[in-house]
C-alpha cells in the first residue's frame, strides 16, 4: 500500500483551487454583493498560502516526521476545504479558503520527496511520472464530482475535501513512520546549489506558459468565433489529458529521448503555440491543446528529478519548496505577464499572446540544445 498511499497526497494537493469552480456562479448568487474579484479569489486564495507554508514544511521536516506533517497538513485541509459550506460571510469563507491553502502548502512538497526517500533509479522516475498523472486524474474526478454536487447548492461541493479524510487514514495506516531528517553539522550551512534555482525558474515559466491555456482559452475561441464556454470547457479538459499520457509514459521518454528530453519535449510546446496562433480549426486547437500537456506532463516530473539529483539527501524537502513555490508564481503571473505584453504591443488578441510564447520557446529551445551538444563535446574531448 506504500505506492497508493503516496500517490493519493497528489490527489488532495491538485483538488486545493479549481474543485469548487463549477460552483462558483452559485456563490456569486449566493453572495451578491460580493465583488466579481472576490468571488474569483474563492479560487486564487489558496495558493496565496501555498507558497510560505511549503518553505514552512521544509523547515519541520529537520524538526518532525514526514508523516506527522503530512497528518498536521491534512487536518488543517479537512477544516479549510470542509469548513466553507457552514459560513454565513463570503469574509469567512475566504479566511477557510486560506487555511485550506495552509493545509496543502504543508502536504505538496512532501509528497514528491516522499519518492524521492522511498525509491530509486527507474522505480523513482516511473513513480515521479505516476505522481504527475495521479494529479491530473484527481483534477478531473473531483471536478466532475463537484460538478454533480453542485446540482443541490452552492455549499454543498465543498464535501469533496472529505477526500483528505481518506487520505489522513491511508497515511496513518500504511506510510512508515520515518525518521526526522536532522542534517549533519558540517552540512547545516550548506547552500542550495544555483541549479535548483535554475529549474525552479524554468517550471515557473512552463507554468506561466502552460496556465495561458486556463486562462485565455474561452476569449480565444470566442475572438476566433470558434465555440463558447460548453467548448472551452472540453478543449481546457485536453491539456490534463494530454499531461496524463506523458507523465506515464515519462522512462520511455527518458530512454528515447535522453540528455535532449527537455528540449523535446519544449519543441513540442513550442509546435502547439504556434498552431494555436495560425489555426481556425477546432480539431486543431484541440492538437495544439494537447500538445501543451505533453510537454507540462513530462517536462515538471524531470525537472523535479534534476533538482533533486543535484541537493544532498537533507536538502530534498528545500529543493522541493523552491521548484513548488515557482510553479505557483508562474501560475499566478501568467495572465499577468501575458496581459501586460499584450497592452504594450496594443494587441488584444490572444493569438498575439500565443505566438510570443511560440517563439519564446523556440529560442530557449535553440539555447539549450546548443548547451547540451557543447557541454557533450567538452565530455568527449576530455576522455
Amino acid at each position: 500500500m506504500l505506492k497508493p498511499t503516496i500517490l493519493s497526497i497528489s490527489m488532495a494537493t491538485v483538488m486545493a483551487g479549481a474543485a469548487i469552480s463549477p460552483a462558483l456562479g452559485l456563490i456569486a448568487k449566493a453572495f451578491p454583493d460580493a465583488s466579481p474579484t472576490m468571488i474569483k479569489l474563492i479560487l486564487t486564495a489558496p495558493s496565496i498560502m501555498i507558497i510560505p507554508f511549503s518553505f514552512l514544511s521544509s523547515y519541520l521536516t529537520s524538526k518532525l516526521t514526514k508523516r506527522t506533517i503530512i497528518m498536521i497538513g491534512l487536518f488543517i485541509y479537512l477544516i479549510g476545504g470542509i469548513g466553507p459550506q457552514f459560513v454565513p460571510t463570503i469574509e469567512s469563507l475566504l479566511v477557510l479558503r486560506l487555511i485550506l491553502g495552509a493545509g496543502v502548502g504543508l502536504v505538496m512538497p512532501l509528497s514528491m520527496t516522499l519518492i524521492n526517500d522511498y525509491f530509486a533509479g527507474k522505480e523513482r522516475t516511473k513513480m515521479m511520472g505516476y505522481n504527475s498523472a495521479f494529479s491530473n486524474l484527481g483534477g478531473i474526478l473531483t471536478m466532475l464530482l463537484a460538478g454533480w454536487l453542485a446540482t443541490f447548492g452552492w455549499r454543498v461541493p465543498f464535501n469533496v475535501y472529505f477526500l483528505g479524510l481518506v487520505i489522513f487514514v491511508m497515511i496513518f495506516f500504511f506510510l512508515p513512520k520515518g525518521e526526522i531528517q536532522k542534517p549533519k553539522t558540517h552540512e547545516q550551512k550548506a547552500k542550495l546549489p544555483f541549479a535548483v534555482y535554475g529549474y525552479a525558474i524554468a517550471m515557473g515559466g512552463i507554468m506561466l506558459a502552460y496556465y495561458s491555456i486556463a486562462t485565455n482559452i474561452a476569449l480565444y475561441l470566442e475572438q476566433s468565433a470558434l465555440g463558447g464556454a460548453a467548448l472551452a470547457g472540453t478543449v481546457v479538459s485536453f491539456t490534463t489529458v494530454g499531461g496524463m499520457i506523458t507523465s506515464l509514459l515519462l522512462v520511455q521518454i527518458e530512454l528515447t529521448f535522453k540528455k535532449f528530453a527537455i528540449p523535446v519535449m519544449l519543441f513540442g510546446m513550442g509546435v502547439a503555440f504556434l498552431l494555436l496562433t495560425f489555426t481556425h480549426s477546432v480539431p486543431l486547437v484541440i492538437v495544439g491543446v494537447c500538445l501543451v500537456g505533453f510537454g507540462q506532463g513530462a517536462l515538471f516530473p524531470i525537472l523535479v528529478l534534476k533538482a533533486l539529483d543535484r541537493v544532498p539527501f537533507h536538502q530534498a524537502d528545500q529543493a522541493i519548496a523552491i521548484t513548488s513555490s515557482f510553479t505557483f508564481l508562474g501560475q499566478f503571473l501568467s495572465p499577468v505577464v501575458l496581459d501586460g505584453i499584450g497592452t504594450v504591443a496594443n494587441q488584444a488578441n490572444i493569438r498575439f499572446q500565443y505566438g510570443i510564447l511560440s517563439v519564446s520557446i523556440m529560442v530557449i529551445v535553440l539555447v539549450s540544445t546548443f548547451m547540451i551538444l557543447r557541454t557533450h563535446k567538452k565530455v568527449a574531448s576530455l576522455h
